[in-house]
């Protein structure tokens, strides 16, 4: 029988629960509210929850005592009487170990703090390492980075390249080699500590939606590399698909006549857009770079263009290498997206490059942890 993964699921808590779940909902809307919109004092908190000020305190003591939040005095402003107590979260007071398993020559990870700045880097080499060696490779990454940081690990976040379901399980890359390989359990196992697992594409829309300034609206994140793949958030959601295989945009056939793609099909998006093609054809003998960018940007655009119509997009976010995607290939998607779509459709839409470069993926590995331990993204 096949094993359906949920389409979508909220990064944040919404409304009330039942009972046996209501004390970590009701702290994570807390730290939520911290999280969003900074300092507040115990009645400021008790008014955005709808949760009384009796559990408000409570709820506060214990996050005081896991060193998650921390009293930070009165505000400047202070009406006569008793001033409030403001409260912060503490954003320095755990750390958060993420990976990015997507480039085909090495594994890169960083400490993260928890409000998403990189406190430290490491990478490792792959040098072929395929299957178990490749699981021990990410092992010894994970404990490099383990021993680098300073305060007490929250969890480890993993953005991995292929279809990866929602228990962390790889289901297939094919550069790794891994084909149903338990990565979440296994890395759970060695390290004790609470391990979440998403493909790299879903990661990085992740990173973006917590840490790069986009809007409330939907966003796709473009993630352009060795291979090419979509993260979505919609409605506050990130988005699986029905079987967990949502954005695999890479391998919608754009060529008939094109290349053979590594998914044994001809032509794919990912043909012309990943980043090893894209260097070979500007680099080619006799090839106008600007123009050949340009074109292959306007193909993009014909792809993403339904999309955009489909589901009335707020951002379109490219992830790469900057020097090929900002610039005549970003424009002439943009263009094309704009040409082939309804007024209605891409009014507001943005399409730019992502503000957190290199670290998009890492940075989102630390949301996955944010969102599965603290309830907050």
């Amino acid at each position: 029988m096949t094993k359906h993964t949920p389409v979508g699921r909220p990064l944040r808590p919404r409304g009330k629960l039942l009972q046996e779940d209501a004390r970590r909902h009701h702290r994570a809307l807390l730290l939520q509210q911290l999280f969003r919109d900074g300092p507040a004092s115990r009645a400021d908190l008790a008014r955005a929850s709808g949760l009384t000020r009796v559990t408000v305190s409570d709820l506060v003591g214990e996050m005081l005592a896991d060193g998650l939040v921390t009293e930070l005095g009165a505000p400047a402003e202070s009406r006569v009487g008793k001033p409030p107590t403001l409260v912060g979260l503490a954003v320095d007071s755990h750390h958060i170990i993420g990976l990015d398993l997507s480039e085909t020559d090495r594994m890169s990870g960083a400490v993260v703090n928890l409000a998403g700045s990189v406190q430290a880097r490491h990478e490792v080499h792959v040098d072929g390492a395929q299957g178990d060696e490749a699981v021990a490779l990410v092992q010894h990454l994970v404990s490099e980075l383990r021993a680098m940081a300073e305060r007490p690990v929250l969890g480890i976040g993993v953005g991995s390249p292929g279809v990866v379901d929602t228990a962390g399980t790889v289901i297939d890359a094919p550069n790794l080699a891994w084909t149903d390989t338990p990565l979440a359990a296994r890395l759970a196992e060695a390290f004790d500590l609470p391990v979440l697992v998403a493909n790299d594409a879903n990661t990085a829309v992740l990173g973006e939606h917590t840490f790069g300034e986009s809007g409330d609206g939907g966003l796709m994140v473009l993630r352009v590399g060795t291979g090419v793949g979509a993260g979505f958030v919609l409605g506050g959601s990130l988005l699986h698909g029905h079987l967990g295989a949502a954005g695999e945009i890479g391998h919608v056939a754009v060529d008939p006549d094109g290349e053979r793609c590594a998914c044994s099909r001809t032509g794919c998006l990912e043909t012309i857009l990943s980043a090893p093609r894209l260097r070979r054809r500007v680099a080619a003998p006799g090839a106008d770079g600007p123009a050949e960018l340009a074109a292959v940007g306007t193909r993009l655009g014909e792809v993403l263009a339904p999309i955009v119509a489909a589901l009335n997009l707020h951002e379109i976010v490219l992830s790469g290498p900057a020097e090929l995607l900002d610039g005549p290939l970003l424009d002439a998607a943009d263009r094309t997206i704009r040409e082939r779509t309804m007024p209605i459709s891409s009014t507001g839409l943005a399409v730019r490059t992502s503000k957190l470069g290199e670290d998009v993926v890492v940075v989102g590995a630390a949301v996955l942890v944010l969102a599965g331990e603290l309830g907050v993204s």
